[in-house]
């Protein structure tokens, strides 16, 4: 309660500055267009998803745990990603640590940038504009809580099928493509260089949490 208290009255007191440049808006609504179209060409439309999914992740261990008040999928015998629930489709990204949902499409959208000539025009808009940067801050926090090894060890011990091995590979190189186009927009050298305190946090719960997932 005192967070949001807070956060009210900063929001109120001192509102958010809006961007510098009309142009600003164009470029997030281009991004949030490319990034879209990218989430659904793999998690919609690649043939070998949904088996990757429930096979890459422990998805229907997760489904049969009685931890929610209501059950995983909204139709049982319908093997899609509309009928999977928020939670479990989260939270099954979450424990094998490749956190999809979270950054899927962006690295595509911000390639997209670069390819237009928008690289300094981005790097001003995480310098000059608030809602920019707390967005790209907060999806540097996402990424720097994913782990590429522990999402290879799953496919290593979980999946068999080669076209769902090379849908894995593939999304591990999307996020390691994503990682270099957010920290070319940021100018960081590595993920949360500048926030010391929620790194050393970060790296200090991984021994715990590691073995875990």
């Amino acid at each position: 309660m005192e967070m949001y208290t807070t956060a009210v009255l900063l929001a109120t007191v001192h509102p958010p500055s809006p961007p510098r440049e009309d142009s600003w808006r164009e470029t997030m609504a281009m991004l949030s267009e490319q990034s879209c179209k990218a989430y659904r060409d793999i998690v919609v439309n690649h043939p070998n998803f949904i088996d990757y999914f429930q096979h890459a992740t422990p998805e229907s261990e997760l489904g049969s745990l009685n931890i929610g008040s209501r059950p995983a999928r909204r139709n049982a015998g319908i093997r899609d990603i509309n009928s999977l629930r928020a939670i479990p489709w989260v939270f099954a990204w979450t424990q094998n640590r490749l956190i999809l949902p979270s950054w899927l499409g962006v690295g595509e959208a911000l390639q997209s940038a670069f390819d237009m000539g928008k690289k300094e025009e981005l790097q001003r808009m995480y310098a000059e504009w608030p809602f920019f940067r707390a967005t790209i801050d907060l999806m540097e926090m996402i990424l720097a809580k994913c782990n590429e090894r522990i999402a290879r060890l799953y496919d290593d011990v979980l999946v068999t099928a080669p076209e769902e091995k090379a849908l894995g590979e593939q999304l591990r190189g999307k996020l390691n493509a994503t990682i270099r186009g957010l920290l070319e927009v940021t100018g960081h050298d590595a993920l949360l260089i500048n926030n010391i305190m929620l790194k050393r946090l970060l790296e200090m719960r991984d021994p715990y949490i590691e073995p875990l997932n």
